[in-house]
């Protein structure tokens, strides 16, 4: 429960800031000014919207699982999450950052 209420902050974070919340985005926010003007921020922005949005259901009917159902409801969810974490995680910045170039 304690990430759903993470995540939902975040996500407040983003939603409020817009395209300036692009700087807190790691990787993107130690490129030059110049480099950050050539990426579509809109579409990253309602990327990680969306991701923090799915995180939170996840993690939300794991916790409700585990207080209605078994304590292993949040287990489950929390390797589920994992595994979508990690799927978006990349340490090469093309492959992150790649699909929201703008192409002239």
């Amino acid at each position: 429960l304690l990430f759903v209420i993470f995540f939902i902050l975040i996500l407040c974070v983003f939603s409020v800031l817009g395209e300036k919340s692009t700087i807190l985005i790691s990787g993107f926010n130690s490129k030059s000014k110049d480099e950050r003007e050539k990426y579509d921020k809109e579409k990253m922005i309602k990327d990680y919207k969306k991701s923090f949005a799915i995180w939170i259901v996840i993690l939300l009917l794991g916790a409700l699982g585990s207080y209605y159902i078994s304590q292993y409801c949040s287990v489950i969810a929390f390797v589920i999450w994992l595994i979508i974490f990690f799927k978006d995680v990349h340490l090469d910045e093309e492959k992150a950052f790649g699909k929201y170039k703008i192409k002239k």
